[in-house]
């Protein structure tokens, strides 16, 4: 299966109809566009704008292996260019879409269904995410494995991707999630969601220059006076990260906190190789989250950062990010 591309198959208005046949079929063949690159649809990917839909199409190559397309802009409002780079985050949106798509469109999980993810991983190739002349196209292969399913529907899966630019690997990278129909997730959430009270007021950013931004908007931290340490910013109203109305903290938004934290930690010039990321939990929206950083040991020409969120004392999230180790 494959997206619906557009194609005109008319007559040209005002064609006589005098005309023979075959020049009335010489008209409508010469009227047949190439195939036109579109999203695919926004639901798939759980977004609310089109303007946020990475991927373009998806063709089943065998049982669990799929061929899928993606674009990036040359610019986007929140995924902004990082010294004339793509934002690596970029490539772990484009994952998370490429599982979200293919759970709906191959795997026949129905829309409206919720997903939990579980872990989500990605590296880049900094040398191919050089923002060029014009949007990005990728090709993504991408295998699923360990299909579970509930009854005779597919309940989740894990999936790696390999995303290649112009023939060069841009980035790789896997996750794994499940997935629940509205009434098990209304079940599961019930108590949580009929004791929650209203979402915490905005907390003060922290400086933008520190954590690697410009717009204040975007930063989710908030200073605690403690170095090293953060309260979870969470605006609601951010149009990428809240892009639609959800009743917990999405996971894009604690993978942008541990790339933030990591900047903090490291200085101006840490930018992700690597992200290695674990859920254990939903994060919720009126309960304080506690972001903490720790500098691992060097390893080689690279340094990680171990990231955590904390609500009431439980984990929350653990990451690991990975930059290149500044050449002194």
């Amino acid at each position: 299966m494959s997206a619906n591309t557009l194609r005109a198959e008319r007559a040209t208005p005002g064609t006589r109809r005098m005309e023979s046949d075959h020049r009335v079929a010489a008209r409508f063949a010469a009227l047949r566009y190439p195939s036109l690159t579109t999203t695919v649809p926004k639901e798939f990917v759980h977004r609310d704008s089109v303007a946020e839909v990475m991927l373009t199409d998806w063709e089943r190559r065998e049982d669990h292996q799929f061929a899928v397309t993606a674009q990036w802009p040359r610019s986007h409002s929140f995924f902004t260019a990082v010294n004339g780079r793509h934002d690596p985050l970029i490539a772990a949106e484009t994952l998370r879409q490429a599982g979200s798509l293919l759970a709906h469109a191959e795997y026949g999980v129905p829309l409206g269904h919720h997903f939990l993810m579980w872990d989500l991983s990605f590296t880049v190739w900094p040398e191919h995410l050089l923002v060029g002349s014009a949007s990005a196209s990728l090709d993504i292969d991408v295998v699923c494995s360990d299909i579970k399913m509930r009854r005779e529907n597919v309940a989740g899966f894990r999936y790696q991707t390999v995303m290649r630019r112009a023939g060069h690997v841009v980035a790789t990278g896997g996750a794994s999630f499940t997935c629940m129909a509205p009434r098990v997730y209304q079940r599961l959430r019930a108590d949580r969601l009929n004791s929650a009270g209203p979402p915490l007021p905005l907390t003060a950013p922290t400086a933008p220059q520190s954590v690697g931004r410009v717009s204040p908007m975007d930063i989710v931290l908030s200073p605690v006076g403690q170095e090293g340490r953060w309260q979870l910013r969470v605006d609601t109203r951010h149009p990428v990260l809240f892009e639609h109305p959800v009743d917990h903290i999405p996971g894009m938004m604690l993978l942008e906190a541990a790339r933030q934290a990591t900047v903090a930690t490291m200085g101006e010039w840490a930018t992700p190789l690597s992200v290695t990321a674990e859920f254990s939990r939903y994060a919720e929206l009126d309960t304080p989250c506690v972001i903490e950083a720790r500098r691992l040991p060097r390893t080689g020409h690279e340094e990680s950062v171990d990231v955590t969120g904390h609500q009431n004392g439980e984990l929350v999230f653990r990451s690991t990010v990975t930059v290149a180790a500044p050449v002194v």
